[in-house]
């Protein structure tokens, strides 16, 4: 059901009947919605009730007079922009009446033209306003996501759970495959939690040398062994008040491992060498391509650090579970490397019906490199399939290598004529699906439902 688009709301206030009537007249043909009220009670009764963008109110009325109700709108409906209208001569009352909050005010009587011109330029800030908070809302949902590419199910209920669990500082581990995207969820989180505003400190504990972690995890102090020339804080303390990633945490040793614990436990680091303990706050996120229960199993990994780190987890999908995302995520891909100068601008459908059938063990990662070397090597507009590495061609040799021919078919299902008459199709076309669904005589959506059936 498409969403009702918001309209301007306009409250005009004037005791006096034949005023009203007028307005009423006046702009009864005007695409605002439109509020008439006749007091000060009576206006404050509407606006408890409807969202006025803005209001013109009469400065001399019975009972509450316009300054008094402007004061009372600006108290609570501190939104809604106010003019006051007022009599000839009134400039002393009219100035009082700016000091008190209101935009400006009119003077009575007004011609009905220059007050509806008035009216118009009101809609048109409410209207660009308002369409800069629904910009600030979308970049502000999609936070942290700018690089977490893909639309797939798989993906967005991933973004759901990222959302949800940034908003806790209980520690997160992140599985998946090498090359999925760990790091990219765990700045995800960062960026959506309250932390966003300090440091994210990054660790690949996988590329740092067992000799070294302690003094770079913990920090030292000077004299704590050779070559130790100046006091470190260590990259855990580094992280104080914002979030520690620590990346590939199975592949610390059970040393280590003793240590981090003690830090989370105590909430405190000890640097190598001293003997004073400094307290850190911080959110500890990890994450590992290994089976960590495994690893614990096989005594690789400590079973009260991995209850410590496995609060609350999150799974990244591989690529071949979401093949979807794969057009999104090679546009993007082509976009980050392609330059001014390049060749390759875009990616040909050929091209890209090839990348969408690959199982890509190797993930994104490997998506990224193939897009990489394609826009380095391609001598075209478009990236195409001679561009690919071999190995994504090696995997459909019936759809790539030529057509097949429909009497060298062993199996005699019409699934399987019909499954060989589609490849036919899609190789005379070179791929392009519109032309060959004109080839099979069939609408290019029955076309597509048949290559998504037969998984080609």
């Amino acid at each position: 059901m498409k969403k009702k688009q918001p309209c301007f709301t306009l409250l005009f206030v004037d005791d006096e009947p034949h005023v009203i009537s007028a307005l009423k007249r006046v702009f009864h043909q005007e695409p605002y919605d439109c509020f008439f009220a006749s007091s000060g009670h009576e206006a404050l009764e509407m606006m408890t009730q409807t969202d006025i963008n803005t209001a013109f109110i009469d400065y001399m009325m019975p009972g509450m007079d316009g300054l008094t109700l402007l004061k009372k709108i600006r108290k609570k409906f501190s939104e809604t922009r106010v003019f006051l209208l007022t009599g000839k001569g009134g400039v002393k009352e009219a100035v009082k009446a700016i000091k008190l909050g209101a935009v400006d005010f009119l003077e009575k009587p007004y011609e009905s033209e220059s007050l509806k011109a008035r009216v118009a330029q009101e809609a048109k800030i409410w209207r660009l306003e308002h369409e800069n908070q629904d910009l600030k809302r979308q970049v502000d949902a999609q936070k942290g996501y700018e690089r977490l590419i893909g639309n797939s199910d798989a993906m967005l209920k991933l973004k759901m759970l990222i959302s949800q669990v940034a908003r806790s500082n209980a520690p997160i581990l992140i599985q998946g495959e090498t090359g999925t995207g760990k790091e990219l969820v765990a700045y995800a989180i960062h960026q959506r939690s309250s932390r966003c505003d300090q440091k994210y400190q990054p660790v690949d504990c996988g590329s740092i040398s067992e000799s070294v972690m302690g003094s770079e995890l913990f920090g030292h102090v000077k004299g704590a062994f050779t070559g130790a020339h100046a006091a470190t804080v260590g990259l855990i303390r580094s992280a104080d008040k914002g979030t520690l990633f620590l990346d590939e945490v199975g592949e610390l040793s059970l040393s280590m491992q003793a240590k981090l614990l003690r830090t989370i436990q105590e909430k405190q680091v000890r640097p190598v060498g001293d003997t004073k303990s400094y307290a850190v706050n911080l959110h500890l996120i990890t994450a590992t391509n290994r089976n960590l229960e495994e690893e614990v199993e096989k005594g690789n990994f400590r079973e009260d650090l991995f209850f410590r780190l496995n609060v609350i987890t999150l799974t990244v999908p591989p690529l071949r579970d979401r093949l979807d995302d794969v057009p999104l995520l090679a546009g993007y891909f082509v976009r980050c490397f392609k330059s001014a100068d390049a060749m390759v601008q875009s990616i040909s459908d050929s091209a890209l019906d090839l990348l969408c059938r690959y199982e890509w063990p190797g993930n994104v990662r490997e998506l990224e490199n193939v897009i990489r070397r394609a826009v380095a090597i391609g001598q075209h507009e478009q990236i195409l399939p001679k561009d690919l590495p071999s190995n994504l061609k090696r995997s459909f040799p019936d759809s790539m290598d030529g057509s097949r021919p429909i009497d060298t078919i062993t199996d005699p299902s019409l699934a399987a004529y019909e499954k060989a008459a589609i490849i036919n199709a899609l190789t005379l076309s070179n791929h392009n699906r519109k032309n060959a669904a004109i080839i099979l005589g069939v609408g290019e959506a029955t076309l597509y439902r048949k290559i998504k059936k037969y998984n080609l």
